[in-house]
């Protein structure tokens, strides 16, 4: 009777038959290990109930490929200095792609496409006009991009599975969450004074003379409230493109690597799935980027809200304006995500190497 009342042993089940009994002398050493584990990682104090739940989650830090998940702390660098070097390399065809959009019928167009739209940028106004609004998207995107992916680990680290997966919807939702963060913080302002500078050089009379004199005028005629012109478009937007980039990231990701969480990505693939959910994400949200840009050029007064706004382009040019600036865009954002993606976990793995975390 005695023996019914003695607590079961971590290793019963499969254990038993390598010769480990229940309540055996052998077992001891196992029982001392065990519980030497648990209170380095401070559950032994808990009821046996609350430690098994405690377990799970704390199982939870197994990373997806091999590694534990990303600490929201290296998922701030790295994504910081993934998004500096990727803005680098894409920029020019972001700046076509706002022209592009700022381009209206009414004018009227002072392009017939994307070569003529080049074509202009080089000859007439020459490379140095994209300067200013470069620079703003630079010192920017650091924070930007850091936020994007600091604020999405945060979010996905409590809701992933005792192997590390994210399923596919929170991995939706933890995007969403993450782009509304990112509008708010940063990206309003930011894409406020880009596509008011762009929208400047673009003019037959500049206003401005630089970046500083540009950024100074706007602030100082607007004031801070100024740059965050189109708010509700931009968290739209922002909020809607890390929800479908993540959400098919995480989907393609999941999907190769099937039954086995451990499964390195070779860099390639990374990039191959980044550029899907990046052409995912202008396919799904290019209509609330127009709107976007629109609401924060130098014409933005025409409009008196985001409905409005929409309202006047299906109105006044067709619903095939929604879709102004697709193709650069197309370009610039399957090559952004590829980059950032792949520089994110290299830089990631990197970082694991010197920084030491739970």
């Amino acid at each position: 009777m005695s023996s019914l009342l003695k607590p079961f042993s971590v290793c019963e089940g499969p254990c038993e038959s390598s010769g480990v009994r229940r309540g055996s002398a052998s077992s001891a050493p196992h029982q001392q290990s065990s519980a030497r584990r648990l209170a380095a990682a401070g559950l032994g104090s808990l009821p046996a109930h609350q430690r098994s739940y405690a377990a799970r989650r704390n199982l939870a830090a197994a990373a997806v490929g091999g590694r534990k998940i990303t600490h929201p702390g290296k998922a701030i660098l790295a994504g910081g200095i993934a998004g500096g070097i990727e803005i680098c390399i894409t920029f020019p065809t972001e700046y076509v792609k706002t022209q592009l959009q700022l381009d209206e019928r009414a004018n009227p167009p002072r392009y017939r496409g994307i070569g003529s739209c080049n074509v202009q940028t080089i000859t007439c106004r020459g490379i140095n006009t994209s300067l200013p609004p470069f620079f703003v998207f630079f010192v920017t995107i650091f924070p930007s991009v850091s936020r994007r992916f600091g604020t999405f680990e945060m979010l996905s680290n409590p809701m992933r599975d005792a192997t590390g997966r994210l399923d596919n919807t929170r991995s939706l939702l933890c995007g969403l969450g993450a782009g509304i963060t990112e509008a708010i913080v940063i990206v309003c302002p930011m894409e406020t004074l880009k596509v008011k500078l762009i929208h400047d050089q673009c003019s037959l009379r500049p206003r401005y003379r630089g970046f500083f004199h540009g950024v100074s005028e706007i602030i100082r005629e607007q004031g801070v409230r100024g740059t965050y012109q189109g708010l509700t478009a931009t968290v739209l937007k922002q909020g809607t493109n890390q929800a479908i980039r993540f959400y098919v990231m995480n989907l393609l990701r999941n999907w190769y690597k099937g039954d086995d969480p451990r499964k390195e990505m070779h860099p390639i693939v990374t990039a191959m799935f980044g550029a899907t959910a990046g052409a995912a994400s202008v396919f799904g949200n290019t209509p609330l980027d127009v709107v976007k840009t629109r609401m924060q050029g130098l014409e933005a007064y025409r409009y008196k809200n985001t409905v409005d706004c929409a309202f006047q382009i299906l109105k006044q040019e067709g619903p095939q304006a929604f879709y102004k600036g697709t193709v650069p865009r197309l370009g610039r954002v399957c090559l952004d995500v590829a980059i950032v993606f792949v520089l994110y976990e290299e830089v990631v793995k990197l970082l694991n190497n010197v920084w030491k975390t739970q």
